[in-house]
């Protein structure tokens, strides 16, 4: 296992006993304690609720260790922010368990807590170290590894601000990713992409001074099966001509956030040995105002020769995925995943900590549901109802960016992505996520986060590496 500064695999040097107890089983744990643990828990009003810990003494009036409440199945999350609230030191879970799976997550969860995005904060000498757990013995230290930096990565990536990650900036990152696996890199940018046919990412993004680019690597033996994950790199999102007011562009460094989600799920494959032939695809531009900004009303040519009316500069996050769609559809991949901060839409259907996803195949759809409770990492299928299609339809061109009026604004997206995945369409999945925590909860501090890519990763390692 890579070092992860909370975690820590020597388990001959001390540490502190945390104990996690059920809610359930909470009673009998206190009264077979020392008596003095009972009336220390007791003198405090201690409530044993899921989540609930407590420092316990030793006879010196030391720590002797801590306890943790904890459901009935413990999640991924039960210790996601003793990392934080514990004392700086060593800490084992004591007694130890034994399911691989379960210790894999707890560890996990523990170092995800201890997360923290310090780049642009002076004397950080000064601020206390996380708490340290040494991993136990059980835990699959390759997994633990794999997701726990990717998932930091991506939170990174995310929480950068747009002046340091711009699109030349989100390439480097997927170009170490790819040359660090001995994988092929390639990237169009700025004028070439309209002589190589990605005429849309060019049009969105050419008002930038910072050029347009596509992002394009791949891993793995081609024997294996196809998978493709394209994400939207929209480094940052002024709305365009149709400009968004304050409120809105507040957050908008995280609008590459399908990229990091997507580099992110890239470096668990890698990591872990997958058996697939990998390809990433990233469209990334900044959408901002200038003299040959792309205009409301322009009709942009795509990759897939579709003719697109441009009914809102603000809706640019599908014109770029377009043109990567298009591509990725070329190889007919056996699963063709693309994850974009897409509509606000989705947000108000299924909130900011749920991922909406659709899929034309519902065998697809279950296998993703499947593996997301398996994880705690939710996800929610939202419909991908033709009959609205209508919607989109425009005079002067094939399709509009955009419906016409405020409904099923998700939906409506997804449909306009739908007419460029051609027939790999069948094994395709489009999520449209947030890629940002609004509060801290254990395990996910508030800021920029990677969601639903544990699921994903799940559900492509039962499919093509049952026993990983």
């Amino acid at each position: 296992m890579a070092e992860i500064p909370s975690l820590s695999r020597d388990r001959d040097a001390a540490a502190l006993p945390l104990t996690l107890v059920t809610e359930r089983d909470f009673a009998a744990w206190r009264d077979a304690a020392e008596p003095r643990i009972a009336a220390w828990l007791s003198a405090q009003g201690f409530k044993p609720r899921p989540g609930a810990h407590a420092l316990l003494p030793d006879a010196e009036g030391g720590i002797a260790g801590a306890v943790m409440v904890t459901a009935a199945e413990p999640g991924p999350w039960a210790v996601g922010d003793l990392a934080q609230k514990l004392p700086e030191g060593r800490w084992r879970l004591d007694p130890e368990p034994t399911d691989p799976r379960l210790v894999t997550n707890l560890a996990m969860g523990w170092a995800l807590g201890a997360y923290r995005f310090d780049r642009y904060l002076g004397r950080t000498e000064d601020r206390r170290a996380p708490a340290t757990l040494v991993v136990p013995a059980a835990a699959d230290q390759v997994r633990l590894a794999a997701l726990v930096q990717a998932i930091s990565h991506g939170r990174d990536l995310i929480n950068t601000p747009a002046e340091d990650m711009g699109p030349h900036e989100l390439a480097l990152a997927a170009r170490r990713i790819a040359e660090n696996a001995g994988g092929r890199y390639d990237e169009i940018v700025g004028d070439n992409l309209v002589q190589r046919n990605f005429p849309a990412i060019h049009a969105v993004g050419r008002a930038s001074t910072r050029p347009p680019r596509l992002i394009d690597f791949s891993w793995g033996d081609e024997s294996h099966p196809r998978v493709t994950l394209v994400g939207k790199g929209v480094c940052f999102d002024s709305g365009g001509l149709d400009i968004k007011p304050a409120s809105a562009m507040r957050l908008m460094k995280k609008d590459m956030g399908g990229a990091a989600h997507v580099l992110a799920l890239a470096r668990m494959i890698i990591d872990t040995n997958l058996p697939v032939r990998l390809r990433v695809l990233i469209p990334t531009v900044d959408n901002v105002i200038a003299g040959d900004a792309f205009r409301p009303g322009d009709v942009l040519k795509t990759r897939a020769g579709i003719s697109v009316e441009v009914g809102d500069t603000d809706a640019e996050g599908r014109l770029i995925l377009a043109d990567a769609l298009a591509e990725a559809a070329r190889d007919m991949p056996e699963l063709l995943i693309d994850v974009a901060t897409l509509t606000g839409a989705a947000r108000v259907a299924v909130g900011t900590e749920i991922a909406a996803f659709f899929a034309e195949d519902d065998a697809l759809a279950a296998a993703l549901e499947s593996a997301a409770r398996a994880e705690d990492d939710p996800v929610w299928r939202l419909p991908l109802h033709r009959a609205y299609r209508h919607m989109l339809d425009s005079k002067i061109a094939d399709i509009c960016n955009v419906s016409g009026g405020g409904f099923a604004g998700a939906t409506t997206a997804a449909l306009f992505l739908d007419a460029f995945a051609g027939e790999a369409r069948k094994g395709w999945l489009h999520l449209d996520l947030m890629a940002w925590n609004t509060r801290n909860r254990p395990g996910r501090p508030e800021g920029g986060e990677i969601m639903g890519v544990r699921a994903l990763y799940r559900m492509i390692a039962d499919r093509w590496a049952p026993s990983a």
